[in-house]
């Protein structure tokens, strides 16, 4: 199984929730906002079809593929 670039976001944006759910717990309430931030973006390249990630990790040679197949 390889790394698609669909299973490397839903891995990015899981340990993105993980670590601000821990620093807004650990440091500050604040933190809470990278959370906003990750599901917002989610949900509008859900809609929209751009995700600023898929880009980069398609530059780093990422093959698209199916995510849950």
């Amino acid at each position: 199984m390889s790394l698609s670039i669909e299973r490397a976001i839903f891995a990015f944006a899981g340990l993105m929730v993980l670590v601000s759910v821990g620093l807004a717990y650990f440091v500050h309430p604040a933190w809470l906002g990278l959370t906003a931030f990750v599901g917002l973006n989610l949900l509008q390249s859900a809609f929209t079809r751009f995700c600023p990630a898929a880009i980069v990790l398609r530059r780093l040679g990422l093959q698209s593929g199916k995510a849950f197949s």
